[in-house]
């Protein structure tokens, strides 16, 4: 008897080239978008390791006219404006990002407003008015650290900090850039620090596509499959093994694989929370979600305990399987969920992921929080009593 599947829809993922080495056939990937390419970068971090040179070098003797822009911290509205203004009548063919998750949605944004009019304020989901057209110059992505998953999605993060702040997106399905390119010999030099919020940030969307609402068998597939490769490999690169291309490869495709299920699956209540949280106060969003995930696993899986339905019951065994995979020998699914949980809250000390108390938030920001928050994937709401102890767990 067949089994019966689920009505879904799939967008499509870049084309993808993996393996230590794999930028340096960047000249012959690039070459059939054009010769002018401007090249966003992030810090002065980068450019020390030597990678950008190697880069710049290798295009230039592929024939490649390459403008450069750095990208210093999360994209901003006024960042991408005015990148776009110094660059729109250059005749730009490619936009080529090499670096974090800001620096790849700075290339996904500017790329896009190349050929849009206005402010990229005025795409902005919930910000703007205006309806993205969908043009776009071709992006080629290249992560340099572990945890957005931004080479494989279809939307580009903008942010504006302080009152009246803002994390938004600029989205359209045209946006998914069309390559990406996963050198793990580029994150090496990434630092503890980065590398755990980052990886943090990869092993929340995995978490939360799996159980989401939206989740279908095919992001099932490929959510579990990131988490096997990030889960025995992230303790492994903040530590004594960051140098280990193997374990940084095993990140690096954990981390794409969270863009693709995130793409298809949505997200849960960490990131509703984490969204609205980096519009008040400067804090790296894989640290962000890294404090709130214990939690929210611990109250979600409360609330579907408590409702005692089939889809509920599935639920649990869905996040009991995510315990299996941190090494959890229970029998019974609950008491995998509560291994998971403690394992979630022990990553927080053995990744050293600060608390959120040390980039500004306050307990006055909390109330603001819980009512900005979303629920929307997660398999049952959490109450806004639970969002706000969310926070508090970790001010």
């Amino acid at each position: 008897m067949p089994i019966m599947q689920p009505a879904f829809s799939f967008s499509p993922i870049p084309r993808l080239l993996v393996g230590p080495g794999a930028t340096d056939r960047l000249p012959e990937l690039v070459a059939p978008f054009g010769k002018t390419v401007l090249l966003v970068s992030g810090s002065a971090a980068l450019e020390h390791t030597g990678h950008i040179g190697r880069i710049l070098t290798k295009l230039g003797k592929g024939g490649m006219q390459v403008h450069r822009c750095r990208i210093a911290g999360e994209p901003s509205p006024a960042m991408v404006d005015q990148v776009v203004t110094d660059w729109k009548e250059t005749g730009v063919d490619v936009v080529l990002a090499v670096g974090g998750g800001s620096v790849l949605d700075a290339g996904k944004a500017i790329a896009a407003m190349l050929k849009e009019n206005g402010s990229v304020v005025d795409f902005l989901e919930g910000v703007g008015k205006r309806t993205p057209s969908g043009e776009s110059v071709p992006v080629v992505a290249v992560p340099t650290t572990s945890g957005t998953g931004s080479e494989a999605t279809k939307n580009a993060v903008i942010s504006r900090v302080g009152s009246g702040g803002f994390k938004k997106s600029l989205r359209h399905d045209n946006y998914i850039p069309r390559l990406a390119i996963l050198d793990p010999t580029l994150c090496v030099s990434a630092p503890p620090s980065v590398t755990a919020a980052c990886g943090m940030d990869a092993l929340t969307q995995l978490i939360e596509s799996f159980v989401s609402t939206q989740a279908s068998p095919l992001t099932d597939a490929l959510a579990l499959d990131g988490l096997r490769h990030l889960i025995p490999a992230l303790p492994v690169v903040c530590a004594n093994g960051a140098a280990d291309v193997a374990c940084r490869g095993a990140v690096a495709y954990g981390a794409f694989l969270s863009g693709v299920t995130l793409a298809n699956a949505g997200l849960g209540v960490v990131h509703g929370v984490a969204g609205s949280m980096g519009g008040i106060v400067s804090i790296p969003h894989g640290v962000a979600c890294a404090n709130l995930l214990p939690y929210a696993v611990k109250a979600t899986v409360g609330n579907l305990s408590a409702a005692h339905t089939q889809r509920a019951n599935a639920d649990i065994a869905k996040f009991a399987r995510i315990g299996k995979l941190f090494g959890a020998k229970h029998e019974t699914h609950l008491d995998c969920c509560r291994y998971l949980v403690d394992c979630l809250y022990r990553w927080l000390d053995q990744l050293d992921i600060p608390r959120l108390g040390l980039f500004g938030l306050t307990l006055d920001h909390v109330d603001l929080l819980a009512h900005a928050a979303s629920n929307k994937n997660n398999p049952l709401p959490l109450s806004a009593s639970q969002i706000s102890q969310m926070i508090q767990d970790r001010c």
